[in-house]
């Protein structure tokens, strides 16, 4: 079954009948599907790009090693669909390239994707004693992304702020860091991201 729809990719002749390939294919939730949703993330076709993510996504951390050696390729339409995949799954091997993207990807669309996954990261897979570090990291990442030149990444970097305030390991001392941002954020010159930080102000009873 999934070899067939494999082949259907490989066979599809027309933006419109890649799109509804890829689709089919991301739905099986194969594993075996994971080098072809891959490699339509290089084609020239942004809604069979989607579906692929889609599908990557729903795959989960099987997909990961497989997206990282992606995004150290050459091809960077591929690499910024495959950063937004593994925004997605939230598994914390791709907190390197998420913390780099997040930091100075000319792209804002990419650099929001990476501050949404870095709000999204699984806690609970990463080693206990690797946790503090990483989630200072995190943090200081995206204090400094909600600062970014465009709105939609402060966007991101706000919501990401409020979901790692939940998953501190060392609140004591990271907490009043995110409140701080957070409050600042109330501020900002786009009415969504004031709101936005409003909203994770009183989730977390400030």
């Amino acid at each position: 079954m999934v070899a067939e729809l494999i082949q259907a990719v490989e066979a599809a002749d027309s933006k419109g009948a890649m799109v509804v390939a890829v689709s089919k294919l991301a739905a099986a939730q194969d594993v075996a599907a994971i080098p072809t949703l891959i490699t339509v993330l290089g084609y020239n076709n942004p809604g069979a790009a989607v579906a692929a993510v889609d599908g990557l996504a729903a795959l989960g951390s099987a997909a990961v090693p497989a997206l990282l050696e992606q995004i150290d390729g050459y091809n960077y339409g591929a690499r910024a669909w495959a950063i937004r995949a593994v925004a997605l799954i939230g598994d914390p091997r791709a907190l390197p390239v998420l913390l780099d993207t997040a930091r100075g990807d000319f792209a804002l669309s990419v650099r929001r994707a990476a501050a949404r996954g870095l709000g999204t990261i699984d806690w609970s897979l990463l080693p206990a004693e690797q946790l503090a570090a990483a989630q200072a990291e995190v943090l200081e990442v995206l204090t400094t992304a909600t600062t970014d030149a465009e709105w939609v990444v402060r966007y991101a970097a706000v919501a990401g702020l409020q979901t790692l305030a939940t998953h501190l390991v060392e609140p004591a001392t990271q907490q009043p860091m995110i409140l701080a941002a957070l409050e600042q954020a109330q501020y900002d010159d786009t009415l969504a991201v004031q709101a936005r930080a409003r909203l994770a102000l009183e989730a977390l009873d400030q």
